[in-house]
């Protein structure tokens, strides 16, 4: 059975975002983690670009395995075996080290993605069973930095916080986040309290806050364009992959 997808520039624009050369790009960096797999047994029945270009829209649609299966013309065992086998190698690359003498200013949010798993997710604030994922983006080049494992929905963002890697990937550098993060040493607005309305220079700060941190909100709402974080029913760690994938596929459609 012939499939009809390819890694040709018109099905990699158009079911990635991705100019060719920033999926080129990708698949070498896939390649040089392992994608081609140790060697010696079975080849596979698709060269790397294509399972590349597989994962992708797998995370750009949300189709399921029967679905894409004759798009590439495989059968839906493959698709599954080449989507657990490559998510891994999609990972974004470790937080850059603070650079001496450069100011940086990055932002932290969460976001809430609806789950199928029971043991990743919980009955959240929007209603659904959902995950809690915590990003730090770059705020003026805009880039996401890195991402912590999904805790469950039902939890605090300041809980989540504390409890993820996030901490040690931002120590040394100044990062905002929302009034949720409360007493983690972060930068949050300034507080009303019953009585005493801020003073007008507060009000200022928290203008500007409120501008910059919106930065973050634009972030997540591109990362939703890949339909897995709108509804992920990978179990395990598939949404932490899912998330860490489709970080870096923004990242470098960003930069293209």
């Amino acid at each position: 059975m012939g499939g009809v997808l390819r890694a040709e520039p018109v099905w990699v624009e158009t079911f990635t975002g991705l100019r060719i050369d920033r999926f080129t790009k990708l698949v070498r960096v896939v390649r040089e983690r392992g994608g081609n797999g140790p060697g010696g047994g079975r080849p596979w029945c698709l060269p790397l670009a294509d399972r590349v270009l597989l994962v992708a829209v797998y995370y750009r649609t949300n189709l399921t395995m029967r679905q894409l299966a004759p798009l590439f013309g495989i059968s839906p065992a493959t698709v599954c075996w080449v989507i657990q086998r490559l998510r891994p190698l999609l990972a974004l690359e470790p937080a850059p080290r603070p650079v001496a003498g450069v100011d940086r200013l990055w932002i932290v949010d969460g976001t809430l993605i609806p789950v199928r798993d029971r043991s990743v997710g919980a009955s959240s604030r929007n209603y659904r069973f959902s995950a809690n994922v915590q990003v730090i983006m770059d705020a003026d080049s805009r880039p996401v930095i890195a991402s912590a494992r999904p805790a469950p929905g039902s939890k605090a963002d300041a809980h989540v916080w504390r409890a993820s890697d996030l901490p040690a990937a931002a120590a040394a550098t100044k990062v905002i986040t929302d009034g949720a993060h409360l007493g983690t040493g972060l930068i949050v607005p300034h507080r009303r309290r019953a009585g005493r309305p801020l003073l007008r220079g507060q009000e200022e700060d928290n203008a500007e806050h409120r501008r910059v941190r919106a930065r973050v909100e634009h972030t997540f709402a591109r990362m939703k364009n890949w339909k897995i974080l709108r509804d992920c029913r990978q179990k395990g760690d598939g949404l932490h992959h899912a998330v860490q994938a489709v970080a870096t596929l923004h990242n470098l459609a960003l930069a293209g």
